[in-house]
């Protein structure tokens, strides 16, 4: 019994819920093992999923998915980051585009899939571009906002010692909003991958919103959650890649400046 006491004292209490949320499906699966079209006990989720996984399915379909993300993360994220900056340091020009901005801004991007359909048809570039129109504004947003949050007193010596543009921006700016830049991009990657797996679902015959489709038209519950969870888990395991990366370059200069 200590045993047992030990090994729960050991689970952190974050997992209490979903484990016990597990269990009762799996309970209640096995009391009623009809077969459902649209719910599958846990086990039977496990097995889709290795199933998937062993015939390579399952990765090939995620390479898909993230090499889209990726693609439009990085389209979408420098035209935020570069329409950012010139906002950010023409503050006029800033006043102008707000209206315009703000029009635009709230468009769903899947609403824009008949166009980008018509422009790029189906594969990766009709992705990327929905995604990229989706991560641009969160990025572009909070860098103007970075930028405005910036001591005033920094870009007035800048000025002073006749520093150009380029020094301005990459040896004042840029480290400046490096911080709160990060954020920006790893709010936009969880952006990214959703709208990859949405338009997949929605139009694109590729990646893991395809194998949800295939699944579901299927009537095969246990596969088609098993991408689901597996969906949960890159976003998972990406969010946490990102944080840690965010503790390792940011938290020495913030520990220093708590010692000051």
């Amino acid at each position: 019994m200590s045993g047992l006491a030990r090994l729960l004292n050991g689970i952190p209490r974050g997992l209490w819920l979903p484990l016990t949320l597990v269990v009762a499906a799996q309970v209640a699966g096995s009391l009623n093992p009809g077969e459902s079209s649209s719910l599958a006990p846990p086990l039977d989720i496990a097995r889709a999923g290795y199933a998937l996984l062993t015939d390579g399915t399952l990765l090939v379909a995620t390479g898909q998915t993230l090499l889209a993300s990726a693609f439009g993360l990085g389209l979408g994220g420098l035209a935020g980051l570069v329409a950012g900056i010139f906002l950010g340091r023409f503050r006029r020009i800033d006043r102008l585009m707000t209206f315009s901005i703000e029009v635009v801004r709230p468009i769903p991007p899947i609403a824009l899939l008949p166009i980008a359909l018509m422009v790029f048809g189906f594969g990766y570039r009709l992705e990327a571009a929905i995604i990229a129109f989706g991560v641009v504004w969160p990025v572009l947003v909070l860098t103007r906002n970075a930028i405005a949050a910036i001591e005033p007193q920094l870009l007035e010596f800048s000025a002073l010692i006749e520093m150009s543009s380029r020094q301005r921006i990459t040896r004042i700016i840029l480290p400046a909003i490096l911080p709160r830049l990060f954020v920006a991009f790893r709010l936009a990657a969880g952006i990214a991958l959703i709208l990859a797996v949405t338009v997949e679902i929605t139009l694109n015959p590729l990646g893991l919103g395809r194998g949800i489709m295939l699944a579901g038209q299927s009537l095969d519950a246990a596969a088609m959650l098993a991408y689901l969870i597996w969906i949960g888990c890159i976003g998972l395991a990406l969010n946490a890649a990102l944080l840690a990366l965010q503790r390792r370059w940011f938290s020495h200069g913030r520990a220093t400046r708590d010692n000051a």
